[in-house]
């Protein structure tokens, strides 16, 4: 699924949309440059969440973890700092096996292998200054949930 996005905003909206689909226990890797929406992404899912605390980009903490909505955590990680994820590479595993966690991987590469299978990717790319093609790769579950909520929404 390919979703064009204009503007911060649109990419907050567009993420708050997603996350009012997230159910726990989905693994989602955000791919890509800096600068290109994946914390902002973030933002917007944790706007669907209900999450009323502020989301920042865990690039120096390496991981944050926010309380939701009907009993959810988002744990929002960001490896770009590491070459090699020691110790956390556990705690990962443990995270993603979670039903109540939703996870959201920034920099994912260093743990691929850890990743488990049916994990959604979500790329951004930019075309332009402000523009971005957000395309999702899952098993057809979410895609097929936003599917069904924007013709929901078009009754």
């Amino acid at each position: 699924m390919d979703v064009t996005v204009n503007s911060a905003d649109e990419m907050i909206q567009f993420g708050a949309r997603v996350g009012a689909l997230l159910v726990g226990g989905e693994v989602i890797e955000l791919i890509g440059d800096i600068g290109a929406g994946k914390t902002t992404f973030t933002k917007g899912v944790a706007k669907g969440l209900e999450i009323r605390d502020n989301v920042q980009s865990p690039t120096f903490t390496i991981s944050r973890v926010y309380q939701a909505r009907d009993g959810l955590e988002l744990a929002h990680y960001d490896f770009y700092r590491l070459s090699d994820p020691g110790i956390l590479k556990m705690e990962l595993s443990e995270t993603t096996h979670d039903p109540h966690m939703i996870t959201m991987i920034e920099w994912g590469e260093v743990v691929e292998q850890v990743l488990p299978e049916g994990t959604i990717k979500i790329r951004f790319v930019s075309p332009g200054e402000f523009e971005r093609l957000v395309t999702i790769e899952d098993n057809g579950q979410l895609t097929a949930r936003l599917k069904e909520d924007a013709h929901d929404s078009t009754r």
